[in-house]
């Protein structure tokens, strides 16, 4: 489950020792934004050698490369690419700046060196919607086998529709929804923009619960003090779980089973309930 992902700049050395210590649930290394242009083959040889020392245990590991039209792309890939031939400890790539023909060109790429080298755990994609195009496309993006979640980029979603960034959010509700909506149409995650200001917990609060309640099914963070607020307020509610425990309790009574609908607490249970109840009780779970 991605309750909380946390960005860590690939050229720290002291915030990738530190990189498994925190309660994320998986850790992006950056290569894109956080690093100068001048620093990224010292920040991708870093990375590599961080993961040779380095094993990193119970977390997802995602590598944030520079987009497909960049002129790091390539090589970005290539580190990954090593890291698979070697430790294997590399399990997402974050695409940037992600359209329907960079997640082609991605894919292709990514089956051909998993068929050449007989990789038998594909390497999960998310999508970071981060260009108002990339939203007309969004349920094309979401269809791909390889794309294991949507990703919003507000801040430079904003840039692009020359808005400011506001507490509240308005400008970026339709965007949110679109991508909560093809990730739900498709079964992958919804991962919400980061909250930039660390200094304001009220405000990391309203937007995560903001998040949550459109449908967002975790959120990103750029400094680890945000990780436990994030983690609480995505985990399943206390009343959700125990309902989900009585609707999987209910459901496998064998006085309802072949039953398309049954009662309990007065309610009709039926298949998209019994569906989300399996689906609170797995994000408990992991």
């Amino acid at each position: 489950m991605r309750k909380s992902l946390l960005f860590i700049p690939a050229n720290s050395p002291a915030m990738l020792q530190n990189a498994d210590i925190f309660n994320a649930d998986g850790v992006i290394f950056d290569l894109e934004d956080a690093i100068h242009m001048m620093e990224k083959d010292a920040a991708r040889d870093l990375l590599l050698s961080f993961f040779d020392h380095v094993k990193l245990k119970d977390i997802e590991v995602i590598i944030r490369i520079n987009s497909v039209d960049s002129p790091f792309f390539s090589s970005d890939l290539d580190m990954v690419f090593s890291n698979l031939l070697s430790t294997r400890q590399i399990h997402t790539i974050l695409l940037p700046k992600a359209t329907t023909l960079d997640i082609s060109i991605l894919d292709q790429k990514l089956k051909a060196f998993e068929e050449k080298h007989s990789l038998s755990h594909p390497i999960g994609v998310i999508a970071l919607i981060e260009k108002a195009y990339s939203l007309f496309e969004i349920s094309v993006i979401a269809m791909y086998p390889r794309v294991t979640g949507l990703f919003l980029g507000a801040e430079d979603l904003a840039t692009e529709l020359e808005v400011e960034r506001t507490l509240h959010g308005e400008e970026i509700l339709l965007a949110r929804q679109m991508i909560i909506y093809a990730a739900k149409a498709f079964g992958i995650d919804a991962i919400d923009t980061p909250f930039t200001d660390v200094t304001n917990e009220e405000g990391l609060i309203y937007d995560a619960k903001h998040a949550k309640a459109l449908g967002m099914t975790g959120k990103s963070c750029i400094h680890p003090m945000q990780i436990d607020v994030i983690n609480d307020i995505f985990q399943p509610s206390a009343k959700d779980l125990d309902f989900a425990r009585r609707v999987m309790a209910a459901y496998q009574d064998p006085n309802n089973q072949n039953k398309g609908v049954f009662s309990l607490d007065g309610k009709m249970i039926d298949k998209p309930i019994i569906e989300r109840a399996k689906r609170i009780l797995t994000k408990v779970k992991s």
